[in-house]
């Protein structure tokens, strides 16, 4: 009767994703039947486990824009996903899929609104060797701090690739991934897709970690994006990323320094060349951790030829956990008119204890050259000031709870590059998070 009920929630939930729903039933109901007993890891034939996330997020915000085309403002709202983890494994081959739900409460007027039901991951991963496999299919790419490669957790659809991943793990770790778009069904809204955002049509990641036993930790990451150009079919432009980070961690200090470089062509044809740099150091001293750092993005100066760029674009990692939780600068290098970002940072976190954890977030925002004067608005460098305050609960097991507030103090130049609409009043910004994750089922043999 378990086996019924659980087939018929499967079957409702999957209703557009049909190879999921089949490929699911056939390892539930075929074969030798899994047994719910108790073995060790070595022993370990196979695995099957199915778990589920409900995170409805709460919203307010004023006096702030997202994009140029903001107008509803004071703003209220609600998302919510519904998500379907399913990990399937033997000793040489695993099985992923996450399929989702979004869901729009009182956007812009509107009291209900489906965002989309799609795939935020499904893969195969035939493992090959002891410490080498394959991942064929959808997948989040999560590398290194996130900056440049982030599975986007954050926000409700998240982010992920498609194409092919070669994994090695031993006494170092490195992988090759080759990706690649095409065009996805307009029955899918891009906003809330882990995917369609993504405008290359080739893209092409070497990432190495590897840790020294002198407290030092090497990691490298080289990507190659390729491009279609606009209106020029069958006509391809790329764009190169070189970088890596070094760590150094003894007891309660950490240190590193990251550092990239990029170039290559714009969609205008420009050259690019660009750079990013982000030094930090970090205490952690009893239930509380302290992160200096900061972020330097280049762009333009005054009188660089109109064929060269400088501006530094991030890739495919999140904004909000580097440069502030309201997001005032991810759209690189629109957001910053092409000029770079300075984004010195503390943060402060501190462990009250097992279930509760307080955070306090401070950044500060130059232009990393001086923005052209425009009318009487005079000429500089500072943005503006943001602080970010949050708070972590887990009351009991699978369930989170996350309330964060932020504001900022803007100057005028905030104006200037359309991310506040008035700055002498203080764009401020709020967030609920409710996330319960139960285990639906775990079966072995």
């Amino acid at each position: 009767m378990r086996n019924f009920r659980l087939l018929t929630y499967i079957r409702q939930d999957f209703t557009l994703l049909k190879p999921v729903r089949y490929l699911v039933l056939f390892i539930l109901f075929t074969g030798p039947v899994l047994r719910a007993s108790a073995q060790s890891a070595d022993t370990l034939r196979r695995e099957l486990t199915i778990d589920f996330e409900v995170r409805p997020r709460f919203e307010f915000r004023d006096n702030f824009m997202l994009s140029p085309a903001d107008s509803v403002m004071p703003e209220l709202y609600t998302t919510q996903r519904n998500r379907l983890t399913i990990n399937y494994k033997t000793r040489r081959f695993r099985f992923h899929a996450s399929p989702q739900e979004i869901h729009v409460w009182g956007k812009a007027g509107k009291f209900s609104h489906v965002g989309g039901i799609n795939a935020f991951e499904l893969f195969a991963e035939p493992i090959l060797a002891k410490n080498f496999s394959v991942r064929i299919g959808r997948q989040a790419l999560s590398l290194d701090n996130g900056r440049l490669f982030s599975a986007a957790p954050w926000s409700q659809q998240s982010r992920s690739h498609e194409g092919i991943r070669f994994l090695y793990a031993g006494k170092w770790n490195t992988d090759l991934t080759v990706a690649f778009t095409r065009p996805y069904s307009k029955r899918f809204e891009a906003a809330y897709s882990p995917v369609s955002s993504h405008q290359y049509k080739l893209l092409v990641v070497h990432h190495l970690k590897y840790q020294f036993k002198n407290k030092l930790t090497l990691t490298t990451i080289n990507a190659v994006d390729v491009f279609e150009k606009p209106a020029e079919a069958k006509q391809y432009y790329q764009r190169v990323t070189n970088g890596g980070r070094v760590e150094y961690a003894r007891g309660w200090l950490y240190g590193t320094v990251n550092a990239c470089y990029q170039y290559g062509r714009t969609a205008s044809n420009k050259q690019i060349r660009a750079y990013y740099i982000q030094p930090e150091i970090s205490i952690n001293a009893a239930r509380t951790a302290f992160r200096l750092g900061a972020e330097v993005l280049s762009g333009d100066k005054a009188g660089t030829p109109l064929s060269v760029s400088h501006s530094f674009v991030p890739l495919y990692g999140v904004a909000w956990k580097f440069m502030g939780n309201m997001n005032l600068f991810t759209r690189f290098p629109a957001d910053v008119n092409e000029k770079g970002l300075l984004n010195p940072y503390l943060f402060i976190i501190h462990q009250a204890g097992k279930k509760l954890s307080f955070r306090a977030d401070a950044h500060l925002f130059y232009a990393q050259h001086s923005l052209p004067k425009l009318g009487d608005q005079l000429a500089g460098k500072y943005l503006g000031f943001e602080s970010d305050l949050s708070l972590n609960y887990k009351p009991v097991k699978n369930l989170e709870i996350i309330y964060g507030f932020s504001f900022t103090f803007a100057e005028k130049r905030m104006e200037l590059l359309k991310k506040v609409p008035d700055a002498s009043k203080i764009p401020v910004w709020s967030y609920l998070i409710i996330s319960y994750t139960p285990r639906l089922l775990h079966v072995w043999k």
